[in-house]
């Protein structure tokens, strides 16, 4: 089964909470590498079973215009596999090879309304304590995120903050999806177009099965919580505002090539991300790639991760349960 991520954590608070994952700290399992041997810390495995490159995801991609990754946020493995495959992207995909194309990085970690700021410390306008001051970063950026925006920075990329603000998604999960409505032109310039999608049948599946796993392993103790009826939309806005960013990213870009991560409950399935980016930029060519902590790394299972990705990488868990 898909491991969960902090990403759900907020869903079992009580309605109007703000999103864990955005404002508790997690602890990070171990340290992250500087370089991975294949096989040893991780596993790629592609629909069928078989076990693939990175390099063999990135020459997937070369004809595509997106590549969704999903990550469980404190799985350190994942965060150094996520950096290999961006600098693999610009490489391949931004080079010759791949047509020239421009890879525009983008994140889930960043919210549409400091886009400018992102902009500014990109053109080396601003200095990264500024750009962090003025963005507030996920926790453990400097350990996760940075990497990646450095990495694009250094090869003069677009990064695109691609997540809805924080405060209309605590808006959504305490008075619903219509409360947007009477936000102000310019909030919603920070927001995809309303309505946004709701969550499809099969979201919602995936969703409640989720709750309801949570709430069986709660505490007895830690009673008092309940599941808003809104968490889900709050998880659509957040699904619609990514999928809605990368859909204005390949406008803008035309022969542009986006790399997007994001937690994995966003991109498994291909529900949520997938779906929003199919309703706004219908033909959109997609390669979804899913991480997920295991103890045993070669353990792929058909019915646990066939349909999670077109390639799903088991990372190798470094407290495994005894």
């Amino acid at each position: 089964m898909l491991r969960r991520s902090v990403l759900f954590a907020t869903a079992l608070s009580v309605a109007g909470a703000p999103c864990a994952a955005q404002t508790q700290d997690v602890k990070p399992h171990g340290e992250a590498r500087t370089s991975i041997e294949d096989g040893v810390d991780y596993a790629i495995f592609d629909r069928q079973g078989q076990r693939v490159s990175l390099a063999d995801i990135i020459q997937a991609s070369v004809s595509d215009d997106v590549l969704l990754v999903g990550e469980e946020h404190d799985d350190m493995i994942g965060h150094a596999f996520e950096i290999e495959l961006l600098e693999a992207a610009y490489e391949v995909i931004g080079s010759g090879q791949g047509g020239g194309r421009t890879v525009l990085l983008s994140l889930e970690m960043f919210e549409r309304d400091v886009q400018y700021v992102l902009d500014e410390y990109l053109a080396g306008l601003i200095s990264e304590s500024h750009f962090l001051r003025s963005t507030h970063p996920w926790p453990f950026y400097e350990e996760r995120y940075r990497p990646l925006v450095e990495a694009a920075k250094a090869n003069g990329s677009p990064v695109v903050a691609a997540n809805a603000p924080r405060r209309y998604v605590s808006r959504v999960t305490s008075e619903g999806p219509e409360s947007l409505w009477v936000l102000s032109a310019d909030a919603k310039e920070f927001l995809p177009p309303l309505p946004f999608p709701g969550p499809s049948n099969r979201y919602r599946e995936q969703w409640d099965a989720l709750m309801a796993e949570e709430m069986d392993e709660m505490p007895a103790s830690d009673g008092g919580h309940e599941v808003s009826q809104n968490a889900i939309h709050s998880q659509a806005l957040w699904d619609a505002s990514m999928g809605y960013s990368i859909s204005q990213a390949l406008v803008r870009n035309l022969a542009g090539f986006v790399v997007h991560f994001a937690g994995s409950f966003h991109v498994a399935s291909d529900t949520g991300i997938p779906e929003t980016l199919a309703d706004y930029r219908p033909g959109t060519y997609v390669t979804t790639v899913v991480m997920t902590v295991v103890d045993d790394i070669e353990a792929w299972s058909a019915e646990e991760h066939q349909e999670l990705a077109d390639y799903v990488v088991l990372t190798k868990n470094p407290e495994p349960a005894t």
